[in-house]
């Protein structure tokens, strides 16, 4: 399975962020959404992920973006992680059918019934605009998201000045 490449449409979801509320990806339409999809809650190497991801909000923040952490665990599951790590990520729980989201964004490991470590960056207009998959054991970091994040930011600064109207030159009295 391949994860889904920059340039294409990011495919809306629904999912319970607990056991009575959903969050869809077109509720941030507008705004940089970072995906975060990963293994488990209580996994160490995940803690430590989503941990860095908790850390860095602010950052994220600067940029407008919002960061999701999708796994095949139970909204409960999620609560209670959440919970004990203090984490303020929206965790949202792909669990029912199993892994249907990871499947259409390419990073579900089938054989063993859970997510890929997969990062994407999601542009304000929906379009996917970078994607990682992490080895499965391996944090991938930051870096890669708050350079894609820079990147959309120079972008569209890039194209408020082409788009400003120009300014008539005044003439010079002498």
């Amino acid at each position: 399975m391949t994860a889904l490449s920059p340039g294409t449409i990011a495919p809306n979801f629904s999912l319970p962020s607990t056991p009575d509320q959903r969050v869809s990806l077109a509720d941030f339409r507008g705004h940089p959404v970072v995906l975060v999809f990963y293994p488990a809650d209580w996994s160490p190497v995940c803690g430590d992920q989503l941990a860095l991801y908790n850390e860095l909000l602010g950052e994220f923040a600067k940029y407008d973006a919002v960061v999701l952490g999708i796994s095949v665990d139970g909204a409960w599951c999620h609560l209670a992680f959440a919970s004990n790590r203090k984490s303020r990520i929206p965790l949202l729980s792909d669990f029912e059918p199993k892994g249907a989201v990871a499947r259409k964004y390419g990073a579900y490991r089938e054989q063993e019934g859970v997510s890929e470590r997969a990062l994407f960056v999601i542009d304000k207009d929906g379009y996917v605009r970078w994607s990682y998959v992490s080895p499965i054991g391996i944090n991938p970091g930051a870096d890669g998201i708050l350079k894609a994040l820079e990147d959309l930011a120079t972008e569209k600064t890039k194209q408020k000045n082409s788009e400003a109207p120009s300014q008539p030159r005044q003439a010079v009295q002498q």
